[in-house]
């Protein structure tokens, strides 16, 4: 499912993934040490950012794809995912956990993408839905 980058990365792309390490800093993960940055880009071409942020009650705490989630709920506007930019911070080349491909499934537009980012640069491209067959969605309760 994943793939080398070949398409060439847009500037907002490009802008999100090199945002992504400084904002490893502002995560908040001091049970796992295990930081995580993301950021998704909407429909309406905006970005938005979050992080992981852990708790003393270790299974309360939040992804970073939710907090960017939150974050576009919460700016306004556009509802719909188009891109979700995710970076570690170790070597690991991450991918949304299961709760929040369940998360991202609920905004995702049809051709939404999950990029991996190491060092601010994007690794792989990964179609979203390719990772969420047969997902249950609003569709489902419409």
């Amino acid at each position: 499912m994943s793939a080398n980058v070949t398409p060439p990365l847009d500037t907002l792309e490009q802008d999100a993934a090199r945002a992504l390490p400084a904002l490893l800093e502002r995560s908040y993960a001091r049970y796992s040490n295990f930081t995580v940055a993301a950021a998704v880009i909407d429909d309406e071409g905006r970005a938005h950012y979050g992080v992981n942020v852990e708790n003393a009650a270790y299974p309360s705490g939040t992804c970073a794809e939710q907090t960017a989630i939150g974050a576009m709920i919460t700016a306004g506007g556009s509802r719909r995912i188009a891109k979700v930019l995710i970076a570690a911070g170790s070597d690991a080349v991450v991918q949304p956990c299961g709760a929040c491909r369940q998360r991202i499934a609920e905004f995702a537009d049809e051709a939404c993408e999950i990029l991996s980012v190491q060092g601010g640069e994007v690794t792989t491209r990964t179609p979203f839905w390719g990772l969420l067959p047969q997902s249950f969605g609003p569709r489902d309760l419409d």
